[in-house]
C-alpha cells in the first residue's frame, strides 16, 4: 500500500473511531424492573460485564432497580418519562411479553418501545426446599389433587403471570382447576427464593437461572424444568424435565433489552451494532453460560417480529384460561 492510500485508510479509521465515541451513550444505565437478585438483575449484570469486557462501552453501565407490576412500572416510566433517553436500556423477559398480551402494562402495548436485543434464554422450573416432601412433579400433583389449598405456591406476579401460567399448565394437565391453586404473588425470582427458603411458601414457580445458586448451595431442589430435554450442563443434567414425567409442558424464558420509543435511529443503530458484536463473541458465550443462560441471539427488526408474534400467541393462551376476552 503506498503512502497516500495509508493516509486515506488511517483517516477513515480515525473518523470511524471518532463516530463510535460520539455515538456512545454518556451515562449508560440498565433498568432491572424488579428487586435485586432475580432474572432481570441477572440480565442487566450480564450486559454490564460483557459490554465492558468487549470494549463496546468505555465506562461501566450502571444497574438500577424499578420494581412494580413485574415490569409494568419500568415500562410506563420509560415510555412516558424517558422516551428519548438513548442511554437507558430496560431488561425484559418472556414474562414481560405475557403481561403485555393481557394488557397488564396499562395503556401501553407491545408497540410502545423499541425492541433491541435478546441475549439468552432460560427455562421455567418448579422449585422446592431441599427437605421438601415432594420428590418429583407427580408428588406435587397428587398433593394438589388432594387439597390445593394446603400447598402455597410463590410466583412472580399475580394470576396470569408467567410463573402462574407454568403451574396453570400443570394443573390443566392433571385435571385441576388453576383457579383453585393457592398463590402468593412476589416480585421476581429473588423474592421467590427468599420466601421459599424462609418457609413462607412450599413451592416456587420460577426459572432455572434464578434457582441454580440455591441448587448448588444445597438449599433447593428442582422438581422439573420446562425444557424439551434435559439441559446439557454438568450441574443441570440430573434435573428432570416435565415432559419426561408425563407433563408435556415447555416454557422458555427469553431475556433481553428494549429502548424508549423516541430513541433516535442513530442511537438505536449504535446499540444494535454493539449487541450484534457481543452476541457473536466467544467470550460473551462463556459469560452467558456462567449466568446459567442458553443461546438465544436476536436483534433489531428480527427481534421486533419475534416479540409481536409471541405476544399474539400469549393472547391466545390467556383467552384459553379465561384471563382476557
Amino acid at each position: 500500500m503506498d503512502l497516500s492510500l495509508r493516509k486515506v485508510a488511517l483517516a477513515a479509521s480515525c473518523l470511524l473511531f471518532a463516530s463510535q465515541l460520539l455515538a456512545e451513550p454518556k451515562r449508560p444505565e440498565c433498568i432491572a424492573p424488579a428487586s435485586p437478585g432475580g432474572g432481570f438483575d441477572l440480565t442487566c449484570k450480564l450486559a454490564q460485564s460483557a459490554l465492558i469486557n468487549e470494549k463496546l462501552l468505555t465506562k461501566p453501565m450502571r444497574v438500577t432497580y424499578m420494581p412494580g407490576g413485574v415490569g409494568a412500572v419500568a415500562y410506563n416510566a420509560v415510555v412516558a418519562q424517558r422516551p428519548a433517553d438513548a442511554g437507558t436500556l430496560v431488561a425484559w423477559s418472556s414474562g414481560s411479553l405475557l403481561n403485555l398480551a393481557q394488557g397488564k402494562f396499562g395503556r401501553f402495548d407491545e408497540n410502545a418501545v423499541r425492541w433491541l436485543a435478546a441475549v439468552g434464554t432460560s427455562y421455567g422450573a418448579i422449585a422446592v426446599k431441599s427437605d421438601s416432601p415432594y420428590k418429583n412433579l407427580d408428588d406435587l400433583v397428587q398433593a394438589l389433587k388432594k387439597d390445593p389449598s394446603k400447598v402455597v405456591i410463590g410466583s412472580g406476579g399475580t394470576v396470569g403471570s408467567q410463573d402462574w401460567m407454568q403451574t396453570a399448565l400443570i394443573a390443566k394437565a392433571a385435571g385441576i382447576n388453576p383457579r383453585d391453586l393457592r398463590y402468593v404473588a412476589l416480585e421476581g425470582g429473588g423474592e421467590i427464593a427468599t420466601a421459599l427458603l424462609g418457609g413462607h411458601i412450599q413451592v416456587g414457580s420460577t426459572d432455572i437461572s434464578d434457582s441454580m445458586p440455591h441448587i448448588q448451595s444445597g438449599d433447593m431442589r428442582l422438581l422439573a424444568v420446562f425444557a424439551n430435554e434435559r439441559l446439557d450442563e454438568p450441574e443441570m443434567k440430573d434435573i428432570p424435565t416435565a415432559k419426561e414425567q408425563g407433563y408435556d409442558i415447555v416454557w422458555p424464558v427469553v431475556r433481553g433489552f428494549y429502548l424508549g420509543p423516541k430513541v433516535s435511529d442513530e442511537d438505536y443503530a449504535w446499540w444494535k451494532n454493539a449487541f450484534d458484536k457481543l452476541l457473536a463473541s466467544e467470550d460473551f458465550a462463556k459469560l452467558r453460560d456462567q449466568r446459567e443462560l442458553f443461546p438465544f441471539a436476536m436483534t433489531g427488526p428480527e427481534l421486533d417480529t419475534y416479540v409481536k408474534k409471541q405476544v399474539a400467541d400469549y393472547k391466545m393462551l390467556a383467552k384459553e384460561f379465561g384471563l382476557i376476552q
